[in-house]
């Protein structure tokens, strides 16, 4: 103290500010060993993961109680009704999953799973695939007709195909192949770009992946065969979807295939994830192109970016919260968990764990986990990847 009195005010305001940046440039890079989680709590190659088990306790809650459930509907449709049938989408999809990793839950993940198809065709049946689509669905005329949203039929159809890849349900399959599998072929093979409509002459790659994984699970189940279109669509895809700048496959295009949006990683992450069961290969191949393009960490924080360096393109509400200047972007992140857990990428995994946890706020209650800055479809998302694995496994073991 009596050397620091010798000093004058601005040696000694130098001399603080010297020792909190020696201070930072030793605890900045050690900070994120205090959120980064062991790969067990995350990852099992084997049974679930605690993480996921805690974060299922709390989702299972959510459609028990119908106070919560109304409240976390409610948050969701006040910014985009897309969120809502999502979340019950990646929900469904993760007991799916989390059902054959742990076949003591089965019981209570196939009531979860039941309530909220019959909760989500009911209001389909209703309120037609417009109660869960963003207003502009109606902006303009649909191309092909009768319209449809591919969005609300793939995702629904890849629910009752997981469902019963648990346990076979006759109405489910019935739903399945008569209303969803059926149509969606019909109407992709109609089409000069061999995919459907999710809005008026806008075809995602999110969308049309996810519904011809839908009819690999189809195929497995009801012993169709759809994988000539399978392959039609990826060779087309391939000639005509990816990117020139970037090698990866762009987000949406018209019904005759021109491009409307560039590469996102709201989309792409999702898309490698399905195309893991369609064309593996490809699918490995444009993980890699992501993860190269918009995978980014900062002491040991991992995040991915919406959009590849220097192609920053149109924000939509898909797009969700991006951070300016890393332009991490917490849909891409969330997503690219997925991806992650599809291509047993544990480190990138854990990295971006590691900055949920700091910026998520996870509250953990009574053997639950929930992340209070997020909401249902985000933690929906992320417990798909925490849970994804068996479901694909079962297809690449005994699908066509």
């Amino acid at each position: 103290m009596g050397t620091m009195r010798l000093l004058s005010p601005f040696k000694r305001l130098l001399l603080k500010a010297a020792s909190l940046l020696i201070a930072a440039a030793v605890y900045l890079p050690l900070m994120h060993l205090l959120y980064r989680p062991g790969a067990a709590e995350i990852h099992s190659d084997a049974g679930a993961a605690p993480m996921a088990m805690r974060m299922a306790a709390r989702q299972e809650r959510i459609w028990t109680d119908k106070s919560l459930l109304g409240g976390e509907i409610a948050k969701m449709r006040r910014a985009n009704a897309e969120w809502d049938f999502m979340g019950r989408s990646f929900l469904v999809w993760s007991l799916g999953n989390l059902s054959l990793r742990d076949p003591t839950r089965a019981g209570s993940s196939l009531a979860a799973m039941d309530n909220i198809i019959d909760e989500t065709l009911r209001l389909e049946r209703e309120g037609g695939m417009y109660v869960f689509l963003m207003g502009y669905a109606q902006a303009k005329p649909w191309v092909q007709k009768p319209e449809r949203s591919i969005f609300i039929d793939g995702e629904i159809a890849l629910m009752l195909g997981v469902r019963c890849m648990v346990r076979p349900r006759q109405d489910y399959l019935d739903e399945l192949r008569r209303r969803r599998v059926d149509v969606m072929a019909e109407r992709m093979e109609a089409s000069p770009s061999l995919s459907c409509e999710s809005y008026p002459d806008e075809c995602w790659t999110f969308c049309n992946t996810t519904a011809l994984a839908a009819m690999r699970v189809s195929d497995r189940l009801l012993d169709t065969d759809h994988s000539q279109l399978i392959r039609r669509w990826i060779t087309y895809s391939k000639a005509n979807l990816i990117d020139p700048r970037t090698g990866m496959l762009i987000s949406a295009y018209t019904l005759d295939g021109k491009a409307i949006y560039r590469p996102e990683g709201s989309t792409i992450w999702h898309v490698c994830h399905c195309l893991c069961v369609l064309d593996e290969q490809f699918g490995r191949e444009q993980y890699e192109l992501a993860k190269k393009q918009l995978a980014d960490s900062i002491v040991g924080f991992g995040y991915a970016r919406e959009w590849p360096a220097g192609i920053e393109d149109q924000m939509d509400v898909d797009s969700g919260m991006v951070v300016p200047v890393l332009g991490a972007s917490v849909a891409s992140s969330g997503l690219a968990c997925l991806a992650a857990g599809t291509y047993g990428d544990v480190d990138f995994l854990c990295g971006l764990v590691t900055t949920i946890r700091l910026g998520g706020f996870p509250i953990a209650r009574d053997g639950e986990l929930w992340h209070a800055g997020a909401n249902q479809v985000g933690d929906a998302v992320l417990l798909y990847g925490l849970t994804v694995g068996p479901i694909w496994q079962k297809l690449k073991e005994g699908g066509k």
